[in-house]
C-alpha cells in the first residue's frame, strides 16, 4: 500500500494509498524541501494525521476505529484529532485510549485518568497505562474497534513511555486481532543519530522494554517498524504506518511549522527534549532533576550544592554547551519548597550538542564536587541507562570518555540495524 514518490508529489502528498506496511515496502515521502533545521525557508511539514484526513481516511473505511492518543495529537490549527474525527461521517471513531498522564492530559507522571467517557464527544475512553499483553488485548476486545491508531508525539529518549506504549499496544493488537496504524510525528531533536547506551534486556522496564540507544534517533513510525522486524516477529502486529511529508532527519521541531503540545507537564517546550535524554539521569540520583520548576530537566541541583559543579563542568568543554550556576525552589517533588544549588544547562549550538554525554558529565562532575551525591537506592540509574555499567563506572572513578566509550560497540550495531527502517532522508 505504499506510495511512490513520484506519486506523492504529483498529488500534493495527500491522495492515494497512505501506508508503508510493517515489511517497509517504499516509504510514503514528499519532496524534503529547502533550507536547515532552523526552519527558515521551510514549508509545513504535513503529519501521517494530516495527510490521512486530506486523503478522506479512505484506509479506515468500514472500520470501526480507536485511537491511542493525549493532548499532542492535534492538527496544525491545534484542534485536537479526536474532535476532528468524531462528528466527520466518513470516519467511525468509537473508542479513544489513554496513555500515562491521560488522553487529555490531566494526570501527573506516574498517573493517568481511568475509564471514562469522554466529557466533549461522549466516547468511551480506556487506560492503557501500565497494561501490556492479553491485559491491553483484552481492553481493545472490549471496546469493539477493528483498527486501533497511535498518534502521540514522542520526545527521541528511550525512557519517555510512549513509545513503549506502542510496543505494548502493538503486542495487544496481535494477540487482539486489531489492525494498528501509526500516525507519525516529528522526533523534535531530529532524526540524525542515535546517541547513549543500548539497553541490556535483563534491565527492561516500562521505560526501556527492549534494546534501542538512549536517545534513538527515529519518529514513532520508524519504531513501529523497527519492534516488528526485530521484536515481534514470532507474532507481529498487523501494522502499517502513516508517514508524514516535508520532514528531514536533519529537522529540529522549529523547523517543521506545527505547534507543540506539551507531551507530558514536565516537556513544556522542544528545548526540553532537546536535553532529555542525557538530564532525565538525574531522576536516578537524590538531585533535583528541576521538576517543580518552570525549567524541568535544564535545571538540576540539591541543597548543599554551590558554584564548583557549574565550573567543574564548564572545564570539560563540552560542545554546544554551557552552564550556569544557579539556584532554585522546586514547588513539588525533589526538594519542594527549599532552595537548592545546581547548574542550569544553556545549549548554545544545538548542533554539535550531544545530550547524553553532556548528562554523563554532569554526572561525573556532581559526584566529584558534592560530597552528597548519592544513587536513589533502588539503582533506577540502570533502569534509566540500560545496565549497570554506567553506575559501577562512576562509583569507580571513571571519566565522562571512558564512560562513553564503553558503550560504543553496542551503539554502532544498533546504529546499523536502525537503518533498516528509516523512512526520510535529509
Amino acid at each position: 500500500m505504499s506510495l511512490s514518490r513520484r506519486g506523492v508529489l504529483a498529488a500534493g502528498g495527500a491522495v492515494g494509498a497512505l501506508a508503508a506496511t510493517a515489511a517497509g515496502t517504499g516509504p510514503a515521502l514528499a519532496s524534503p524541501g529547502r533550507g536547515s533545521g532552523s526552519g527558515h525557508g521551510r514549508g509545513r511539514v504535513r503529519t501521517g494525521f494530516d495527510r490521512l484526513a486530506a486523503d478522506g481516511y479512505r484506509m479506515l473505511r468500514g472500520q470501526k476505529v480507536g485511537i491511542v492518543t493525549n493532548p499532542t495529537g492535534v492538527t496544525a490549527d491545534v484542534r485536537h484529532v479526536v474532535d476532528v474525527m468524531h462528528p466527520d461521517a466518513r470516519v467511525d471513531l468509537t473508542a479513544v485510549f489513554g496513555p500515562e498522564h491521560g488522553f487529555r492530559g490531566t494526570a501527573q507522571a506516574g498517573g493517568s485518568e481511568g475509564r471514562h467517557d469522554d466529557p466533549a464527544t461522549g466516547l468511551p475512553v480506556y487506560d492503557t497505562y501500565l497494561k501490556s499483553g492479553q491485559d491491553l488485548a483484552d481492553v481493545f476486545t472490549a471496546s469493539g474497534v477493528d483498527t486501533v491508531l497511535f498518534d502521540i508525539q514522542d520526545v527521541g529518549a528511550r525512557f519517555y513511555t510512549y513509545i513503549w506504549t506502542l510496543y505494548d499496544c502493538m503486542e495487544a493488537a496481535a494477540l487482539a486481532g486489531k489492525r494498528l496504524v501509526v500516525l507519525d510525528r516529528p522526533n523534535p531533536v531530529t532524526g540524525r543519530e542515535a546517541l547513549g547506551p543500548v539497553l541490556d534486556p535483563a534491565f527492561g522496564t516500562f521505560v526501556g522494554r527492549r534494546e534501542i540507544a538512549q536517545a534513538h534517533g527515529m519518529t514513532v513510525a520508524e519504531l513501529a517498524l523497527f519492534f516488528n522486524a526485530e521484536f515481534l516477529h514470532a507474532n507481529p502486529a498487523r501494522l502499517e504506518v502513516v508517514t508524514m511529508s516535508g520532514w528531514r532527519r536533519s529537522d529540529f521541531f522549529d523547523g517543521t511549522g506545527l505547534p507543540w503540545v506539551p507531551p507530558s507537564p514536565n516537556m513544556p517546550t522542544p528545548e526540553t527534549a532537546l536535553v532529555y535524554s542525557g538530564t532525565c539521569l538525574f531522576e536516578g540520583t537524590n538531585l533535583s532533576e528541576g521538576r517543580g520548576t518552570t525549567r524541568p530537566f535544564e535545571l538540576l541541583g540539591a541543597v548543599g550544592v554551590d558554584h564548583r559543579w557549574a565550573a567543574a563542568a564548564n572545564a570539560l568543554k563540552l560542545p554546544g554547551v554551557v552552564f550556569r550556576e544557579a539556584y532554585f525552589a522546586p514547588t513539588f517533588s525533589k526538594f519542594a519548597g527549599k532552595t537548592v544549588g545546581g547548574v542550569q544547562v544553556h545549549v548554545q549550538d544545538r548542533e554539535v550538542f550531544d545530550p547524553v554525554r553532556t548528562g554523563i558529565a554532569l554526572l561525573v562532575t556532581a559526584k566529584q564536587t558534592w560530597s552528597g551525591f548519592a544513587w536513589r537506592p533502588d539503582n533506577w540509574i540502570d533502569k534509566l541507562t540500560g545496565n549497570a555499567r554506567v553506575r559501577t563506572m562512576i562509583d569507580a572513578g571513571a571519566d565522562t570518555d571512558a564512560v562513553v566509550r564503553a558503550w560504543q560497540r553496542d551503539l554502532s550495531a544498533f546504529r546499523a540495524k536502525r537503518r533498516t527502517y528509516l523512512r526520510y532522508g535529509g
